[in-house]
């Protein structure tokens, strides 16, 4: 079971949550949470596995709770809320550690499948959006020669596989680009979070992006 604390200030928005991921027989809903305060407290007593955290609260807002739940020695995977993707706070969460974010006018089939695949790690929440939103907001260095201090502990190809990666390509897209299987491109990943000390693709992504390895689009 995947066990989910729903954070949001308005109580129809989590009674909302609540309802959709209840009927999944994978998903239980451990508790909900109201602002920031009230939020980290429940993560720390209740253990869950994601936080549905919103970005915009009284008291804390989502960005704060999430800085400070990313201490833990094993915090949760914190999927971010927000009502419009263009969100510089959204950005700095996942900065933070969140592992993606999601608008709240989400399906309800798209909210479980996204809950899946963020628990999963094997894929971004909408890649490409949310490599549209890191372009809006990174302060990339400027240009220079070779490869960023930060990357020189990975190879050629795990660079290419993070350049792909950065553009919003699925394992099976980076496959096709770069002429791997797909089992391959999940090894090189492995091995590029790993020497990163990154938890995930997202955070993967942001530090190439700040690095200077890939740059934003014009």
């Amino acid at each position: 079971m995947i066990r989910v604390l729903v954070v949001d200030d308005q109580v129809l928005v989590r009674a909302g949550f609540r309802s959709i991921l209840e009927k999944q027989p994978d998903i239980d809903v451990v508790g909900e949470a109201g602002d920031g305060i009230e939020a980290v407290y429940m993560a720390r007593t209740l253990r869950p596995d994601l936080v549905l955290m919103d970005i915009r609260m009284p008291r804390q807002d989502g960005l704060s709770a999430t800085e400070e739940l990313m201490t833990a020695e094993a915090p949760p995977r914190i999927v971010v809320l927000t009502t419009f993707d263009a969100d510089e706070y959204v950005y700095a969460a996942l900065r933070a550690g969140a592992t993606g974010f999601l608008l709240k006018d989400i399906s309800p089939e798209d909210l479980a499948a996204a809950v899946r695949s963020a628990m999963s790690g094997d894929a971004m929440l909408s890649p490409r959006v949310t490599q549209r939103l890191i372009e809006s907001f990174v302060r990339t260095p400027p240009p220079s020669a070779g490869v960023p201090e930060q990357l020189r502990g990975l190879t050629g190809r795990e660079l290419d596989v993070l350049r792909e990666l950065a553009t919003g390509a699925t394992n099976t897209e980076i496959g096709a680009r770069l002429c791997l299987a797909e089992t391959t491109v999940k090894t090189h990943l492995a091995h590029v979070f790993a020497k990163l000390q990154v938890r995930d693709r997202v955070q993967a992504v942001v530090l190439a992006y700040e690095s200077g390895l890939v740059r934003p689009s014009a």
